[in-house]
């Protein structure tokens, strides 16, 4: 089913918080995905990451080191008026695509990184190499679009 997007265009809604057994499976299944953040500049920087979806939370997780470009983009963007880098994720296969937006932080406490990289490995089937500068990008969802 199609709803109106705040731009007037039709895109397949999901509810972020309770999204279809469908869409939610999907994104249980090991996919590679892309984030995209911006630029100093505006312009679009969009990588290959894993991602990890958590309805009941309301948030998505990338797992990274504190250098990466990704990070570095959040965090030039993250102490803005609303509180946040704006960024997307996304997967498909084939005709099933899903993706994620929302406002994006960088977590560095222990048990932030420590749950992303649990959900990490629930998902992706493999434990991450320890890695002393890795921090999470969390997050907050306030868009869900996609055909499971």
């Amino acid at each position: 089913m199609s709803t109106p997007s705040p731009a007037g265009t039709a895109r397949p809604a999901q509810d972020v918080l309770n999204p279809t057994p469908e869409y939610l499976a999907f994104w249980r299944e090991r996919h590679i995905c892309t984030l995209t953040t911006h630029r100093p500049d505006d312009s679009p920087h969009v990588v290959p990451v894993g991602v990890t979806y958590d309805p009941e939370a309301g948030l998505a997780r990338v797992i990274s080191n504190k250098n990466s470009k990704k990070v570095r983009n959040v965090l030039a963007s993250q102490g803005g008026p609303q509180g946040g880098a704006r960024v997307a994720v996304c997967q498909l296969e084939g005709r099933r695509w899903a993706t994620l937006e929302g406002r994006a932080v960088v977590r560095t406490d222990e048990a932030a990184v420590a749950e992303a990289v649990r959900r990490y490995a629930e998902r992706y089937g493999r434990m991450p190499s320890p890695n002393p500068d890795r921090v999470v990008v969390e997050i907050s969802l306030d868009r869900a679009m996609g055909r499971a």
